[in-house]
């Protein structure tokens, strides 16, 4: 059957996926300067927390997944492993060693921005989750969340330009998860740099080439992770004109290649199923643009619509049994069957 909610069934063929990769060390692709020989030791020593699903980042989703299948259903089949290995990875004396990691030389631009907006995504997810065990978790989590978020207080009012491409360092990715953060855990010093920077970076954009995607390793679409992400700064009839600005044929279904899912040829190759995640992430994002659109906005119609489109093309990726796909789709996937929810909905809350 094919899937179209994450149910519990859906939630819990995932959750075996995540952890099928959140232990699996081989293939590992570090994000990690080496200083001298005494540098070269494995990543379960330099990660014990995060060490598998190939790198940090997509770990650090893939425990996410975890803790939010957990969440949506308490029942869930397999939940006696998730907790296992969640306890041993949520463990405070791992976490102290990622958190140990960020004090090293040339680590400043570690996970900049990607890992850093999923790390707070995963606290999140921890801090909603309300059980015991979650809570011993969370508690454990917050010194590194703590090292995230003062990463960004430091980085954002350095950065002059963002970073506009498709790939992990997008500056309105890593922005809109921070944002949530901020807003959620009551982190207004946060807000305010995360909307402030996003005012500087996007609020004069207009007429977005979007025509010029995707591009042929893209994993999120430029145009919509930026849209998505202003509809969290700007009050809805603000973020309406903004987006009348930046997609002005939008209503119109053009340009045809931001409506259009995209076909992805070769599964096994590491680059190009990056684009089941555009499919996938192209989704989510349009579905928090329609939620942030005035109710009687043309414009919803079309967003769900190509929401629906780009998520029917995206979800039978998660069937391809190729690893460069395996360790990170599900999470796009869970995403895009699970957001924007209410708590993510925070266009309405841009001036806390």
């Amino acid at each position: 059957m094919p899937v179209t909610a994450f149910d519990a069934p859906t939630a819990a063929r995932f959750a075996r996926r995540a952890l099928d990769n959140v232990e699996c060390e081989y293939p590992n692709l570090p994000h990690h300067v080496l200083d001298s020989a005494a540098d070269v030791v494995p990543a379960r020593v330099l990660h014990p927390a995060f060490y598998g699903s190939y790198d940090w980042h997509s770990s650090v989703h893939m425990h996410w997944l975890l803790v939010r299948a957990r969440r949506l259903h308490p029942a869930l089949e397999g939940r006696h492993a998730i907790d296992a290995v969640l306890e041993r990875h949520f463990a405070a004396a791992s976490l102290a060693i990622e958190r140990a990691y960020l004090g090293r030389p040339h680590t400043a631009a570690f996970e900049r921005t990607y890992g850093w907006a999923w790390l707070l995504k995963l606290a999140d997810e921890l801090a909603r989750s309300g059980d015991a065990q979650a809570r011993r978790w969370s508690v454990a989590m917050t010194p590194l969340v703590d090292a995230f978020v003062a990463r960004y207080l430091d980085y954002l009012p350095r950065a002059d330009y963002p970073l506009r491409h498709g790939l992990h360092a997008n500056s309105a990715f890593g922005l809109a998860f921070a944002l949530d953060h901020a807003v959620f855990a009551g982190a207004p010093a946060l807000a305010r740099a995360c909307r402030d920077c996003a005012r500087r970076w996007y609020l004069d954009d207009r007429d977005v080439p979007a025509a010029w995607e995707p591009s042929g390793a893209d994993f999120l679409s430029p145009a919509l992770a930026e849209a998505d992400l202003m509809r969290r700064v700007l009050p809805t009839a603000d973020f309406a004109d903004w987006l009348t600005r930046f997609l002005p044929g939008l209503e119109r279904r053009t340009p045809a290649t931001l409506f259009t899912p995209v076909a992805v040829r070769d599964r096994a190759d590491p680059q190009i199923v990056h684009l089941d995640g555009l499919n996938l992430s192209r989704a989510w994002h349009w579905r928090g643009i329609e939620a942030a659109l005035p109710a009687a906005d043309p414009r919803r119609r079309v967003a769900h619509e190509a929401a629906r489109e780009h998520l029917a093309a995206g979800l039978p990726a998660l069937d391809d049994e190729h690893y460069v796909g395996t360790h990170w789709l599900a999470s796009f996937a869970t995403l895009a069957l699970t957001e924007p929810d209410a708590s993510a909905l925070l266009h309405s809350t841009h001036d806390q």
